[in-house]
Order: C-alpha cells, then structure tokens, then sequence
C-alpha cells in the first residue's frame, strides 16, 4: 500500500527526477511555477495528441484512505474530454517514423568499404564521395565504445558508424583489431540470409518448383465447371494473384481448387498426372538418367523427427521477436524459437523485408519459420522455397492470425473456416518439405463456438507433425483468459500427435498448471500483456521454480544488451541505431506492464490484471512503469542518445487506447 499513489504524483515525480527519498517539495518557487506551467502544456497535448497514454488507473478510495474524491474528480475529468473515442486493434493511422535526415547526406558504400575508386554509378552516384563533407553533417557520436568493434574487432560501417571514435585513426582510417577480428573469421553469425542471385531469380520467376507443380497439378479440376474448393458457407475472398497475396508462376493464374462435389479430396486427385494415366505430360523436361530421388520419398517414419516435447517454446511474435529479441530470451532458458510470422507472396517476390525475418542466429539451436498465406499454390511453392534454400528445423502455418488485413484474404484464422484449402495447403506443404510441418490455430472463429476439437484429427490425418492451440477465439484476440480446460480436452483428442498449449502463462507456477492439462509443452506467446514480453526472464522462472525479484538495475542490463545485439544486427550507423530505437520502444510499450515481485501483496502477478499507479522502489524502476510515449523515449536516450528533430512514437499493437 506505500507504493499505491495517483497519476498526478505518479509523473510529478518522474518529472522531478528523484531518488524515492528525496522530497520533491524542496525546489524554489519559481521552479514550482515552471513545473505547473509544463504540466498544463501536457496536459493540453495529450487531449489534442493520439499518443496519450490509456486513461487514468484511479486507486480505489479505501486504498488511498480517502472519502471518494477521486471518484468525483474523475468523472469531472472524464466529461470534460468528451471527444476522445475508444479504439481497439491494430493502430491503422501510425505517423510516419522513419527518420529521413540521413538519407539526405549518406556516404556511398564503396567510400566506406575502402574503395572508392570503384563506384559502381560514377558520376551519376547520389552520395557523397567527399569523407570531410560527410563528417560536416554527421551528427555526434553517442559514445566512447563500439559493441561490433570491442566484439569482432572491426566494425564494417567505418566512419558512419555513431560511435565511430572508438575505431577511428588518422586520416579517418577505420582501424581492426587483427588478433580479435581473426578469431571471427570464416564463422557464419547469421544464416538463411536472401542472396542477390535468389533475389533475381524470385523477381524474373525463374525459380522453379518442380515438387510445387507436380502437387498442384493433380488439384486441378478435371471438369469444366469451375467450381471446386470452397467449403460450404465460405466467404468469396481475394484471388492469389492479388498484388499483395499472390505471385503466380508465369503460366497459369488460377487458383487451383478441388472438385465441387466433395468436402474431403479423393485421394485419385492428390496422386501425380503420370500415376492416374489420364495423359497429361509434365511442363518441366527432365534431363539427365533417373535416379532414386526422383522415384523415391521419403516415408513419414524417415522425415526428421521434432523432438520438443516438454521444451519451452517462444512462439512467433510480430514486430517484437525479430533476433535480438530471441537473442535475450535464448539467454533466460528459451529452448526453442520461432522467426516473426512472414507473408508467403512476399517471400516468393524476394522482398527483402520478408526475407529479414528468416534469419537465424547461431545460438539457436531448434528453429523454425512461420508462414502465412490462404491459398494452396502459393503456400506450398514457398515451402519448397523455403526448403532448398535455408537451414530450419521445422516450418510451421500460421492459422490463428486475427487481424483483419490477413483474415479477409483467407489467411489466418480464416483457414479454419476454410476446410478444403486447409487442407491442400497442409498436405501440399507437407509433400515438399523434408522437416517437420507444425500448424498453430486457435479455438474457432466466434467466441462461443469451438471447432478446435473438430479440425486438430484431421490436421493430424493430413500430415502435420504437431499442433500448438491457443485458448481464445479470433473475435477475443488477446483479451479475456484463455480456456484450458477446452485445450486439454483437445490435447487427449489430438493424441498421440504432439500438442502445445497457449495462453496465459506469465509464472511458473502457470506453466506448472499447463502441464497438468496433459498437453506436450507449453508456448510463450503474445497475450495482453505478453508473458514473454513483459518479463524474457520468464523462462528462468520456469526452470527454476521460483519467482525472481529481478532489480530495476538488472532489467536495464537487459535492455542495455538488447540495445548492443540490434547495433550488431542492424547497424551501428544511424539508420541502425534509429531502427534499433523503434523495436526498443516497441518492447518497452509491453515491457512497461510489468509489477516488481517485490511490490506484490499477491503471488504471481495475474496476465489481465492491470495495476493502479505505483511508486517504485527507486527512480528508475518508476520511470521503467510508466505507459506514457515520453518515458520510453527517455529510456532509449539513454541507451542510443537524443532522438532525431520532429520524432514520434506510436506503439504497433494499440490493443487499448484512446484518441
């Protein structure tokens, strides 16, 4: 109850800048003056701006041992801002927050590699070749040391990288620690990087996707009427060859489809052309004599198998786990992890944004990759992409998406509805790939309506090696909890196929819970607020059994090496640091959410619950509670130096906030 305070004394501390045991009410007069005129100007902002923080937490009176004014006060407050409107879900009207002051005076990459007598433009290059001229605009540097230098003993970006005086000798020459940067030499970091070659052969479609073909192929309708494919009730939604969701492969633009007759395919129509004698020859020409391979599959007892039962698996989280963020968790006990979901037509298209969320780092050990698509030609031509060209140790299918951007393209959850695509698109990937096929859903579409427990046998039938369940529906999202009685009822259904459960799990003694529903292991994911996001030491707390008071101290180390993995991935030149800042913020607007152990009257801390204000124990573990943008501004200069001019923030998820 010491720690319980209002939101007026909550940011007039913050503002104040103290220590706990300092008083706030020592400042002169006139620093008073200041203070009240600043707290007006925010106040005024934060009523005209959509980057105010949710409303109020208003202790309750018997807290506070107060006769109910804050009561009275609130609703005062409350009718005075009338305009301000609700709006859930995903924030669709975000500023535009990619700083664009260094794109104005960037110097050509060829001058930073060393050579810059080989510009590839010549005259026609937009940036600079003059070193003087670029240093005249660069902004200063954020500090005296280099995490890539002090790491690999050499940092690639030379005299563009903000901390470029811990690496730079006479004549602006970039220095190498030889001895350091040998130990380095030869080691691959990171894999399932996207090649100029791939890229080029993506754009020009001249990929070829011989197992893809030889799949779809026998899903084309042998009839004339057009018709096939679409479950009974299905809504009409956007053809694959749709800009953003489809890629085609130069022939045919169809989608291909199933039989009008029936619901499940016959298995005459998922054999190859050859096989069912109907004449049709392959449109690729093989070439050279024919081997085994080519006749022979691999059965299922002989794929690799995905031994993760019993493991803790960090799912796949949009924007928040990019590598840096796996990186940390790897680091608290995350045994296996999973890249952010990716868009199947992007990655057929080589986009090279799609491609970045691929990437593995060599730390960890059983990886995967999640995809996300509706239709079953582009789905499993990605999967054989995906085959013959990265190092994954299973690919799992997004079908618990419930954003609306994915849903009414047919993707995400929508696949549920959808039992025919499901299908082909499980069994299409599941021919092509030679490593496990996971599949991740939800428990229905409606709130009331499960149909979990209908789909997962078949899911099983089809070829998947493992199912995780997430105990909500697409119209909860993330909210309310998760129904586990409902998924250890599909846990015995699915058996003896492996199934992960998740929701809610944000303690040990959670997880403990979970594991006595009878499931395979347990998935930390993105509830609201997120186990692994608001506390990556989650997964120490699970191993070891025990609650951890976790200092405010040792969580700022925590973002300190979050901080030094993004300058290491993205960069250490400006554009680096600038993206390394967004994710951070992104974090720190889950992370905020988090209740010190040792401020708890209750053991552990419940995912839905939300707290009033409260005072930390000292200045920064306040600083670190505080949901409002400019704090975790604050927090990130701390760490990467001042923002640029005209920054703004606006957190991703917006999953309850006010305008």
């Amino acid at each position: 109850r010491r720690f319980l305070t209002s939101k007026e004394e909550f940011h007039a501390f913050l503002r104040a800048g103290r220590e706990p045991g300092g008083q706030v009410g020592d400042d002169s007069e006139e620093e008073k003056e200041e203070e009240d005129k600043e707290k007006k100007e925010e106040e005024e902002e934060q009523v005209s701006s959509c980057q105010s923080e949710p409303p109020a937490k208003r202790v309750r009176a018997e807290d506070l041992d107060q006769d109910g004014e804050n009561q009275e006060d609130a609703g005062a407050e409350e009718k005075e801002h009338p305009e301000r409107k609700r709006a859930r879900g995903q924030n669709k009207s975000r500023p535009c927050m990619k700083p664009n002051h260094y794109e104005q005076s960037r110097l050509c990459p060829s001058v930073i590699q060393g050579c810059p007598g080989k510009c590839f433009f010549g005259p026609r290059c937009r940036f600079l070749h003059d070193v003087g001229e670029y240093l005249a605009g660069k902004p200063s540097d954020l500090g005296q040391r280099c995490v890539l230098f002090d790491t690999f003993g050499r940092c690639p970006y030379g005299v563009t990288c903000r901390f470029a005086r811990a690496h730079l000798g006479a004549g602006h020459q970039n220095i190498v620690n030889a001895a350091l940067a040998q130990q380095w030499e030869g080691k691959l970091l990171v894999r399932n990087n996207l090649s100029k070659d791939l890229q080029h052969r993506l754009r020009k479609r001249k990929f070829v996707f011989q197992k893809a073909e030889e799949y779809l192929r026998g899903l084309k309708p042998r009839g004339g009427d057009g018709k096939g494919g679409k479950a009974a009730g299905e809504q009409e939604v956007s053809n694959c060859t749709a800009p953003q969701e489809g890629l085609g492969d130069g022939g045919s633009h169809e989608c291909p489809v199933l039989q009008d007759k029936a619901e499940e395919p016959e298995a005459e129509a998922l054999q190859s052309p050859s096989s069912r004698g109907d004449g049709v020859s392959p449109s690729l020409p093989t070439v050279g004599p024919l081997t085994d391979e080519d006749v022979t599959k691999l059965r299922p007892c002989e794929r690799k198998k995905l031994e993760i039962q019993g493991k803790l698996y960090l799912a796949p989280l949009t924007t928040c786990g990019n590598l840096p963020f796996r990186r940390i968790c790897k680091r608290f006990g995350a045994d296996v992890t999973c890249g952010e979901m990716a868009v199947c037509t992007n990655l057929l298209q080589g986009q090279s944004s799609e491609w970045a969320l691929l990437k593995r780092h060599h730390t960890e050990d059983i990886f995967g990759v999640q995809l996300e698509g509706a239709f079953p030609d582009t789905m499993t031509k990605c999967a054989e992409l995906l085959n013959r060209t990265i190092e994954v140790d299973f690919v799992d299918i997004n079908v618990g998406c419930p954003i609306d951007l994915v849903y009414k393209k047919g993707g995400g959850c929508a696949l549920m509805t959808r039992s025919n695509k499901f299908e082909q698109i499980v069994r299409g990937m599941n021919s092509v790939l030679d490593v496990p096929l996971t599949v991740k859903i939800r428990t229905g579409v409606q709130e009331k309506i499960n149909v979990a427990h209908k789909i997962i046998p078949k899911i099983r039938e089809w070829g998947a090696s493992m199912v995780t369940l997430h105990g909500r529906s697409r119209e909860q999202r993330y909210t309310r909890s998760a129904d586990w009685e409902y998924i250890a009822e599909c846990a015995r259904i699915a058996s003896p196929m492996p199934l992960f459960g998740n929701g809610d799990i944000l303690s040990y003694e959670d997880a403990n819970r979970a594991m006595e529903m009878g499931v395979s292991g347990i998935m930390i994911a993105r509830q609201v607020p997120v186990g692994a996001l608001i506390k990556p030491w989650l997964f120490t707390e699970i191993k070891e059994q025990r609650h951890w008071d976790i200092s405010s101290g040792e969580r700022f180390d925590i973002l300190k090496d979050f901080t030094n993995y993004g300058l290491e991935h993205w960069g250490s030149d400006t554009q680096g640091v600038e993206k390394t800042r967004k994710f951070l913020l992104e974090w720190l607007s889950f992370l905020c959410r988090y209740i010190p152990v040792g401020l708890l009257e209750h053991l552990p801390q419940r995912i839905n619950e939300r707290p009033p204000y409260y005072l930390g124990r000292d200045y920064l573990e306040t600083l670190m509670a505080s949901q409002n943008v400019d704090d975790w501004i604050k927090i990130s200069e701390l760490l990467l130096g001042p923002v640029p001019p005209s920054f703004t923030f606006l957190p991703k998820h917006k999953a309850n906030s006010y305008r």
